[in-house]
């Protein structure tokens, strides 16, 4: 539907694919600033009328919004190319980092980096409770629902022990209720209200251009859509479980991603909790320590942040030895790709089949307020996170004379300034409490 060649939307793609740093809200401002401001290829109406799709899909909405414009513009392939190109450079550098991390991790100057890394990471999920909970919650008076559903998550969570999803099952059924005989307590705001407005001129695809035919509602392409994406779930789980059994960790890795998968509503951070719980405590692919660093290097390489889950596969992999021991590096690989196929695989469904449906129902309450319900659920889940972070940071290694590591507690606080007061890229954040970590540690001082 418009003038660009496939060939040269693929390099874009690419091109997106290694400079998509600074999480989702950064990514949809390269997006924006590139397809809308200087390549005009999609309207600032069409962008966001597309962003808002995303937002309320479970999974990663930059990387949807990418699979949805280059769907539009493309059809099915154009689709999977976009969202296929703003994951793969990401895992090939997570695979390489978690190598790095795991056959070198011991050196002092290694050390020191994630030892200052794991603050700034703590610091960075505060600021997402901050900034997720802005967005989402209003003035206790205003809508006093959301500010209770969001206090029960917490305590449901980090006292009760209640399991994520049943969390989000039991936001999600207020959210109905709440949607028929509330509905002014979860009508949803716009997140997006601020863009910038659009610039007189063209674009390819105006607000005014008629929606191509592939991207119409039609039962049949749904039904067809469902079911390659089914195949293409359960011939890659079959072989898994031949080749490892049900038990195997690579099928219990594909098992665990798919569900995970399904509940990332909120984004990342909101289903780390869920994986934190899943790949630590029951099935023990990791250790705690390693997935704050493994946080930390989702954090610093391009690509949705949700990729996290390719570096618990690599150690995973890694540490069962899923290949033999003479192949440690190899099955790291192998179960990296194994669960960021898992992972992603809904995300592309839920645009190529759902997409058309979502547009049919945006802006109906009755659909809208359980996701509202979700994600004031999710603001809670994710302070029990950072409450794990902050105490994990804080007794793994005691400053002598303290009961907890004032050192790594007190560059906590300077990662939290300098995003809160002084509003500095994550990447900033990250790099120089990443340098303070090695001089310390190279000093003797942590």
């Amino acid at each position: 539907m418009s003038g660009v060649s496939f060939g040269e939307a693929l390099k874009f793609w690419l091109k997106l694919g290694f400079i998509s740093f600074g999480g989702p809200a950064g990514q949809i401002a390269i997006m924006h600033r590139e397809l809308v401001e200087q390549k005009r290829w999609i309207s600032e109406r069409r962008f966001l009328h597309a962003l808002n799709y995303c937002m309320l899909l479970p999974g990663p909405e930059a990387q949807q919004l990418a699979t949805y414009i280059g769907w539009l513009m493309h059809r099915t392939w154009g689709g999977i190319a976009a969202g296929a190109l703003f994951v793969l450079p990401s895992l090939l550098i997570l695979v390489v980092l978690s190598w790095v991390y795991l056959a070198f991790g011991q050196l002092a100057w290694v050390a020191g980096l994630f030892y200052g890394i794991k603050p700034a990471v703590a610091a960075l999920v505060l600021h997402a409770v901050w900034r997720i909970g802005g967005r989402t919650l209003r003035r206790p008076a205003q809508v006093p629902l959301l500010w209770m559903i969001t206090i029960a998550s917490f305590v449901a969570i980090a006292w009760l022990k209640v399991p994520f999803p049943w969390v989000v099952l039991a936001a999600a059924l207020v959210g109905v209720a709440g949607g028929r005989f509330v509905p002014g307590q979860f009508a949803m705001g716009g997140a997006h209200a601020g863009a910038a407005a659009a610039t007189s001129g063209s674009w390819l695809i105006a607000d005014d251009t008629p929606t191509p035919r592939h991207a119409l509602f039609s039962p049949a392409r749904l039904a067809l859509v469902a079911g390659v994406g089914a195949l293409l779930w359960l011939l890659p789980m079959a072989l898994l479980v031949a080749a490892h059994g049900w038990d195997g960790t690579l099928t219990q890795m594909g098992w665990f991603f798919s569900k995970a998968a399904l509940l990332t509503f909120g984004g990342a951070y909101a289903v780390l909790p869920y994986v934190y719980q899943g790949a630590v405590e029951h099935h023990q692919w990791l250790t705690g320590g390693q997935m704050i660093d493994g946080l930390a290097l989702g954090e610093t390489t391009p690509g949705p942040l949700i990729m996290v889950v390719a570096f618990v596969g690599f150690v995973g992999g890694w540490a069962r030895a899923v290949l033999g021991p003479d192949m440690l590096f190899l099955g790291g690989a192998l179960a990296a790709t194994v669960v960021t196929w898992f992972t992603f695989l809904p995300s592309f469904l839920f645009i190529l089949a759902g997409g058309p449906l979502v547009e049919s129902t945006h802006g109906n309450l009755r659909f809208t307020a359980p996701l509202t319900a979700i994600t004031a659920a999710v603001v809670g889940v994710i302070a029990t996170l950072a409450l794990f972070f902050l105490a994990h940071i804080a007794t793994a290694t005691p400053t002598p004379g303290f009961p907890v590591d004032m050192v790594s507690l007190a560059l906590a606080a300077v990662a939290a300034a300098a995003l809160f007061r002084w509003r500095l890229g994550v990447i900033t954040v990250i790099a120089g409490c990443a340098l303070a970590g090695m001089l310390l540690r190279l000093a003797g001082i942590a």
